[in-house]
């Protein structure tokens, strides 16, 4: 049997089990509240492992192989940032104050929070703006990514990879929603640390260890065994924190901690995540190992997928791509899930916030709008929004992980501050969060436009003036409603055991 055989079987049976696993949870998907955050009824295993793979998506295999293939193994310092700030801290920070906090507030989606918790119709209008815009600009990287493996590894027209990926993707969120996405999540997270396990390994015999490629790295240039190396101090440390500090302000894995059933979920799924989460090691370092392996590239997007192609036998490539496709799908389709609440539930929800008083249609009382309809609305956004990135993916800008610091910093810039602060200060006002998003946002953008100042990505001045700009107004206007605050924080916790 030939390799591309090998692998169009080896894919072919995983698409198909993905499809069914679509088809078998949209039966299960009933109301709105099932088809975007699972009834809030998912358990720990399942809980951590869908956030490891919608946090590293094929975007850091193949994007996260380029930058170690151009900047050397100072890229482990992205990675250890990935596994500690990424995971185990947003977990232990976040994890149980964002559950009950959605819960009380009775939201599904980021937007719908930070318009709760603030009072503020106009901040929630704009962050489900910047998630919508944004949000697809990021899919648009994990596409390309899927896309560059499947050419590398099958020869298949990008393209065609671009669309085949895509469309399977579709079909099973569309029908299936969160519960698709989580539970597909999950068993692609195992797929995607044992094939990083088998390329990594495979790159390290190859080049007679770690601590020959160092020699024969720092023979080539000693900046890519040194740190911060060829990079730089700018570039490594804002790149670090935007795709580890950056991912507390992200949506797709912020609904997580959602559609937990209890908060006694973080005692294990913190545990879970941080080992999960430690598989962001093998792509940076299969990338700088494949400087050695593969000097002359042109595209280092290619290094991962031609590295395989290289190292491994038909079979083996063929679990590797469909772990890369693993990490892919299970970030796009976490992605959809959050563009199509932020249009349905926040755009197109009509719902009005002044103070503590939220007029918004009750799904018991009104269970067309709260239920069926808005499951037939949650699944034609998506199909939309995943069509768009689809015809955008198609004629990609840059390298896959330029485009994904991009969207990030500019959500993050945007989103961070309004959700940390609004679970830890009381004090934040609705004036404080609304600039705070629109500064942010701006500033990022602008600090991008001009070519990064210093090799600093303008995730850094996003993320700090916004905080400055939140701190300042919401200390200079006037304090927010008791009534609104007390809906927020309770007359006491909510039940970690219900």
């Amino acid at each position: 049997m030939s390799s591309v055989a090998v692998y169009g079987t080896v894919l072919g049976l995983y698409l198909a089990v993905l499809i069914a696993m679509g088809l078998w949870m949209g039966r299960r998907t009933r109301s709105a509240e099932d088809f975007y955050i699972g009834g809030r009824q998912v358990g720990p295993w399942v809980t951590a492992f869908s956030f490891v793979a919608a946090y590293f998506s094929s975007v850091v295999i193949v994007g996260g192989g380029a930058f170690g293939y151009r900047f050397g193994m100072s890229t482990l310092w992205i990675a250890a940032s990935n596994v500690l700030i990424g995971c185990t801290l947003a977990w232990i920070v976040l994890g149980r104050r964002v559950w009950e906090f959605t819960k009380r507030l009775d939201t599904m989606t980021i937007p719908g929070f930070i318009g709760r918790r603030y009072g503020a119709r106009e901040a929630e209008v704009f962050s489900a703006l910047v998630v919508f815009v944004f949000m697809i600009v990021y899919n648009v990287s994990v596409l390309v990514g899927m896309g560059r493996i499947m050419e590398g590894l099958m020869g298949i027209p990008y393209v065609t990879g671009v669309l085949i990926a895509g469309t399977i993707i579709l079909i099973y969120v569309s029908i299936g929603g969160y519960l698709a996405v989580v539970w597909t999540s999950f068993v692609q997270a195992w797929i995607m640390i044992f094939g990083l396990l088998l390329l990594g390994f495979a790159a390290l015999r190859a080049v007679g260890g770690i601590s020959a490629a160092a020699v024969s790295l720092a023979a080539i240039d000693r900046g890519l065994v040194e740190t911060p190396g060829v990079w730089g101090w700018g570039g490594l440390v804002s790149f670090a924190l935007i795709v580890s500090f950056g991912v507390w302000g992200m949506p797709q894995l912020l609904v997580r901690f959602y559609s937990m059933k209890s908060t006694r979920v973080l005692r294990l799924g913190t545990v879970l995540a941080t080992l999960g989460g430690a598989m962001a090691l093998f792509p940076y370092l299969t990338g700088a190992l494949s400087r050695l392996l593969l000097p002359a590239l042109d595209n280092p997007d290619l290094a991962i997928p031609m590295l395989t192609k290289q190292l491994l036998n038909p079979w083996g490539g063929a679990i590797f791509l469909a772990g890369v496709m693993a990490a892919g799908m299970s970030t796009f389709a976490s992605v959809l899930i959050i563009v199509s609440g932020a249009i349905v539930k926040d755009l197109l929800g009509g719902r009005k916030t002044n103070g503590a008083r939220i007029a918004r249609a009750d799904a018991k009382k009104d269970p067309d709008r709260g239920g069926s309809r808005e499951v037939r609305l949650g699944r034609v956004a998506s199909l939309g929004a995943g069509l768009v990135s689809l015809l955008i993916a198609l004629r990609p800008p840059a390298l896959v992980l330029v485009i994904t610091a991009f969207a990030w910093a500019v959500i993050a810039s945007a989103c961070l501050w309004p959700v940390v602060l609004g679970v830890y200060w009381k004090r934040g006002t609705r004036a404080g969060a609304t600039s705070s998003m629109i500064v942010g946002a701006v500033v990022a953008l602008g600090w991008m436009a001009a070519g990064r100042p210093l090799g600093v990505h303008g995730f850094i001045p996003g993320v700090l003036v916004s905080l400055l700009v939140f701190v300042f107004v919401s200390l200079a206007t006037k304090p927010p409603p008791r009534e609104l605050i007390d809906r927020a924080w309770g007359k006491g916790e909510v039940s970690a055991d219900v």
